[in-house]
């Protein structure tokens, strides 16, 4: 971590179903793989994923701009969008 800040931060919006479960399997793999400091959270009250204006989950939540909604992606996107993202801060 740099200043108590983490690079990122990264959120997994779905109620606990078999895909969202999925999505966040694959998050926690891309951030290991990649070796990056980022908080990882499961958002799993409707309220909270409502404030997102996500219609359909699994969603994929990243410095509070949805990336992906309604589906699990590859994991190879995911790191994809992630190493964007992170590109972005660089």
């Amino acid at each position: 971590m740099k200043g108590g800040e983490y690079e990122m931060d990264i959120k997994v919006l779905g109620p606990g179903c078999a895909n969202c479960k999925k999505l966040e399997q694959i998050v926690h793999d891309v951030v290991v793989e990649l070796g990056v400091d980022v908080n990882v959270t499961k958002v799993t009250d409707f309220k909270d994923i409502a404030a997102y204006k996500v219609m359909r989950t699994p969603a994929l939540v990243i410095n509070n701009q949805v990336m992906i909604s309604g589906m699990v992606p590859s994991k190879a996107k995911v790191t994809e969008i992630i190493t964007t993202e992170l590109a972005k801060k660089g």
